[in-house]
């Protein structure tokens, strides 16, 4: 049976010493889990209403707790044993010590998690922890452009179904605290000039460039969009024709892909005024964010999936905005199709490098095999002949959900994630992931963006 260790918290229901345990993980220097619906033996209990609760605590954590710790915490719900619980995931803060607001930044109010306990910083800890609190971050730059405009934050935000009031700036903490525009609100503004570079080569030096793309000067959610759509167009579905035998796959790990680039956009260190960079090679792809690893996490705390974000006011949009699924999933999902070889630290850079699947002179596209599989299904009669029939027969590795979320895809391609989430009755990222897991596999494909819709494809296996 589980019990509780240094990261690890059970509760049995929901407590008003919630923000007690959550202040400790903040100040500890690995973060931690609360789970809620579990009591402290291991036992699942449950929870009677799951919903409601998340919404007091995602409250209560933001109300309740300084500096804010918005960007530094999911909520999320799963089931065990037939049972709601609830999961409270909480990174590691740089803005320590952390406290309970009410209680001011003293004994009684800080606490760090020691063994399976929340414990009273002492008033000594309380005093080097605030001396060495990180200043130089971008919410506490001031933006030198103080004309912002934020339409294409506005348009992405209501996408999810969320409209931004007239605080969204000071809600998203886009503000430094005399109320300027800070450096954060820059990077998401309409206009800017952060430009982010696609650069392609050939061969395997960066001798001969054949195609350098440059997007950004914009929102970089839009930037974010724009790279991964490039990206996505890239990573093309090859043939490999060998003496034994002929297999269709992509040239890199579409998953793996996805959360090296958001990696790359949200923990860069954008006070050095160096963004992201993006090269193909003949043989790879690198990836280049400016930054190392953030002060006091390892590098096996790092492959571990700790999480200590390096700008959590950006951490918390592309939440929002559904393009992270949840604290420190990122780095564990790209393991899981290659190695740590492929991280490299330096002083000052993070580079990734994926190799592909093999050189390009040793593929062939094979344009029939695509053609076939991804036969654009016109009317939704057929579609539902074909889906009992064609497709059922030959995706017998899709889960009975994944096939349900396809059918929802027929009746509505203009499904958007948060509405994908309510007809499933589950949350918006594990809503994603099924989307992620259909496109991966070639059954699902969007068409124009954001703005877009999907497009069901019929592929032979």
């Amino acid at each position: 049976m589980a019990t509780e260790t240094n990261r690890i918290e059970y509760k049995q229901e929901l407590t008003e010493a919630l923000e007690k345990e959550v202040v400790a993980f903040l100040n500890y220097h690995e973060g931690g889990v609360i789970y809620i619906g579990i009591d402290k033996m291991g036992k699942t209990i449950g929870v009677k209403d799951a919903d409601g609760d998340m919404l007091k605590i995602k409250d209560r954590l933001k109300t309740n707790i300084s500096p804010s710790c918005m960007g530094l915490f999911d909520v999320i719900s799963e089931t065990k044993n037939g049972k709601d619980i609830i999961k409270i995931i909480i990174a590691s803060g740089t803005e320590k010590p952390y406290y309970l607001r009410r209680q001011g930044m003293s004994e009684r109010g800080c606490f760090i998690r020691i063994g399976t306990a929340a414990e009273p910083m002492p008033q000594k800890m309380i005093d080097e922890l605030f001396a060495k609190r990180t200043r130089n971050s971008i919410s506490k730059i001031k933006s030198n452009q103080q004309n912002l405009k934020f339409e294409q934050l506005k348009i992405y935000y209501n996408e999810t179904g969320v409209k931004l009031n007239n605080r969204f700036a000071a809600n998203l903490e886009l503000l430094t605290e005399k109320g300027d525009y800070n450096y954060t609100a820059y990077l998401m503004a309409d206009k800017n000039s952060t430009s982010i570079k696609v650069a392609k080569y050939k061969g395997t030096t960066r001798v001969n460039l054949i195609e350098s793309n440059e997007y950004g000067n914009c929102s970089i959610i839009k930037a974010t969009k724009q790279v991964l759509d490039k990206i996505d167009l890239e990573n093309k579905t090859i043939t490999k024709i060998t003496s034994k035998e002929r297999g269709n796959k992509r040239l890199w790990d579409a998953i793996a892909l996805r959360e090296a680039v958001i990696n790359a956009f949200v923990h860069n260190d954008y006070t050095s005024e160096v963004p992201p960079k993006f090269e193909f090679f003949t043989d790879r792809i690198e990836i280049t964010s400016a930054g190392s690893l953030p002060d006091g996490l390892s590098q096996d705390e790092f492959f571990e999936g700790y999480s200590v974000p390096r700008n959590k006011e950006i951490m918390r949009i592309y939440k929002d905005l559904n393009l992270v699924e949840h604290l420190g999933s990122g780095v564990p999902r790209i393991l899981e199709s290659y190695s740590k070889d492929c991280f490299k630290f330096s002083t000052n850079f993070l580079r990734m490098t994926f190799p592909s699947v093999a050189p390009v002179t040793d593929l062939v596209t094979d344009k029939a095999a695509e053609e076939t599989a991804a036969t654009d299904v016109k009317s939704s009669k057929n579609i539902g002949g074909t889906i009992g029939g064609t497709i059922g027969g030959t995706i017998d590795d899709l889960t009975d959900r994944q096939k349900q979320v396809i059918k929802l895809i027929i009746k509505d391609n203009k499904l958007s994630v948060r509405e994908l989430a309510g007809k499933l009755k589950i949350n918006n990222s594990a809503a994603q992931a099924h989307l992620d897991s259909l496109k991966t596999k070639g059954f699902i494909e969007r068409i124009g963006g954001t703005r877009g819709y999907w497009k069901v494809l019929i592929q032979s296996i």
